[in-house]
């Protein structure tokens, strides 16, 4: 037995009831039969009917499909409820935010430890948003939309949900404190790579044997007369009126990053080898690699 949501016209009018039906065998095939009308049931007598339903037929046989995230929410037995018209024309969405990939990313952040780790080599003190935080917000930003950190002030993180995510208002993420976060990271590289290294291993297996390095080049605008390793050379933007700094990352074969290292603008790529080998025995052994 189970219980059947109807439908009849009466005077012009569509009426809906429920019924409790079981089924039975013909020799044209299944059919179906009403025990009893019901009339119109509050939610709670509706999960009681078919309840009563599964109990008369047996589990096994009356036993429902498995719940999906879709399905909606069991009646509760809060009495009748009441029942609201809304004119959808007169509806309005108000305050919108982009919600699954900043929760996306800020999984990953806490999978791979870095909010614990953060925690140790940038303890809290008297700022008004931690160090580890805001390195947080920098980092989801590059994942889901990489752009400028006045981007990430004026437009980006304004429209996510990462304000709720994360208790950090708005008017806290400004340029200032991105770009001092930026300056407080940077002396603990090695840290962070060591750790991330780390981490891949735990979770992917990560394979060392064979490395994969590249170049790239990145120039600036202005006269940066304070860094010393921005010169002029050879530029992957067609920019050799701009001083640059060239790039050089190390990843495993399936594309996990190992380190980076920066060089001065004007150093010929082959030079950046055996600096970027050396440092990647002095963080992780000298081994056998490709």
């Amino acid at each position: 037995m189970f219980l059947r949501r109807c439908e009849r016209r009466k005077s012009g009018k569509r009426h809906t009831y429920w019924a409790l039906v079981e089924s039975y065998r013909t020799a044209r095939g299944s059919r179906q039969r009403v025990v009893a009308y019901l009339g119109d049931l509050t939610p709670s007598e509706q999960h009681g009917w078919a309840k009563l339903g599964a109990h008369l037929q047996g589990a096994e046989a009356a036993r429902r499909p498995e719940r999906t995230l879709f399905d909606p929410p069991c009646a509760r037995d809060a009495g009748e409820e009441e029942q609201v018209k809304v004119r959808l024309k007169d509806i309005r969405l108000e305050r919108l935010r982009d919600f699954g990939d900043v929760w996306l990313a800020w999984g990953l952040w806490r999978m791979l430890g870095l909010d614990r780790l953060l925690a140790k080599l940038l303890p809290e003190g008297r700022e008004d948003v931690s160090w580890g935080m805001v390195a947080a917000i920098l980092a989801i930003a590059r994942f889901c939309e990489p752009s400028s950190e006045l981007h990430i002030e004026e437009k980006w993180y304004r429209r996510t949900a990462l304000e709720d995510l994360l208790g950090v208002p708005p008017e806290k993420v400004h340029t200032d404190r991105l770009y001092a976060t930026l300056d407080r990271l940077l002396p603990h590289k090695e840290a962070i790579e060591s750790h991330l290294k780390q981490r891949f291993g735990e979770l992917f297996e990560l394979k060392c044997d064979l490395l994969l390095y590249d170049v790239t080049s990145t120039y600036f605008e202005g006269d940066v007369e304070n860094c010393e390793i921005a010169k002029r050379g050879y530029s992957r933007d067609s920019r050799g009126d701009r001083p640059q700094v060239c790039i050089g990352l190390v990843v495993t074969e399936e594309g996990f990053p190992l380190g980076y290292e920066v060089f001065a603008g004007n150093m010929h790529d082959s030079l950046t080898v055996k600096s970027v080998v050396e440092s990647l025995e002095h963080k992780h052994g000298a081994l056998n690699r490709v």
